[in-house]
């Protein structure tokens, strides 16, 4: 099986670790992964702003560098859910842009989706000796679960991890104020929204939070900072699945 697998990139300038976990977790499956090195970002910020002729030119972009691959991964459930729901729009008008795209998007799936529901992995790769082990809580990514159903997938495969275990907050599923560009025009809403998001985090008392979209992961880690709390670590799920954490 080859993969194809989208790094985005958020994780490329920010969290480059994030990607290699992504990679172990994937060859450790038995997959053959390929990473395109000319791949560059989704157009979700162009998109969520207006620019669609920019968006438009990197979801065509894309397609050219992943239409060839038996899947395409996504550690990402906002990039993950651009591709899936939003290039349909961006492509209304091109016939042939629009077909490509509906035999690729099928194929293309959020990294906890891919490997609980595709591969079925039966057990992780074993974990560094320095790996997390601890209580954690769980924040469900916008994107990743109204736009691509991820909610049970990452849960199902955290439970494999020894050593890890989940306590769930409040409004697990409820917006962490980040939303991309949002957070940038409407900066008192996601600061008040993130507030309340942490506050959950806090209240679970756990060691850890752990989200699989890093620009919440951002956000969130951003404001327990600014408010004092340096303790509770934010993690994403392809570190901890991998034990790299």
């Amino acid at each position: 099986m080859r993969v194809g697998l989208f790094v985005t990139c958020l994780i490329d300038m920010m969290r480059p670790e994030i990607g290699f976990s992504a990679l172990k977790l994937l060859e450790a499956a038995g997959c053959e992964v390929v990473v395109p090195t000319q791949q560059t970002c989704c157009g979700q910020p162009g998109y969520n702003s207006g620019d669609r002729q920019s968006a438009r030119d990197l979801a065509e972009k894309f397609l050219n560098e992943f239409d060839g691959f038996d899947y395409v991964v996504v550690p990402s459930g906002s990039c993950g859910g651009m591709i899936k729901t939003h290039y349909a729009d961006l492509f209304a008008d091109d016939p042939a842009l629009r077909g490509r795209l509906q035999r690729l998007a099928p194929r293309v799936f959020e990294l906890t989706d891919f490997l609980h529901t595709v591969l079925k992995i039966a057990q992780l790769p074993p974990a560094a000796d320095s790996a997390f082990q601890g209580s954690i809580t769980y924040h469900d990514s916008c994107c990743g679960l109204r736009e691509l159903g991820v909610a049970a997938q990452p849960r199902a495969l955290l439970a494999k991890r020894s050593g890890v275990t989940l306590t769930e907050m409040a409004d697990s599923r409820a917006c962490c104020g980040f939303g991309g560009t949002f957070a940038i025009k409407y900066g008192a809403i996601s600061s008040a929204i993130v507030d309340e998001k942490c506050a959950q985090i806090r209240a679970c008392g756990t060691d850890a939070v752990v989200l699989g979209d890093l620009g919440c992961m951002l956000n969130i880690e951003g404001r327990l900072r600014r408010s004092g709390d340096d303790k509770t670590r934010v993690l994403h799920v392809a570190q901890v699945l991998a034990g790299d954490c």
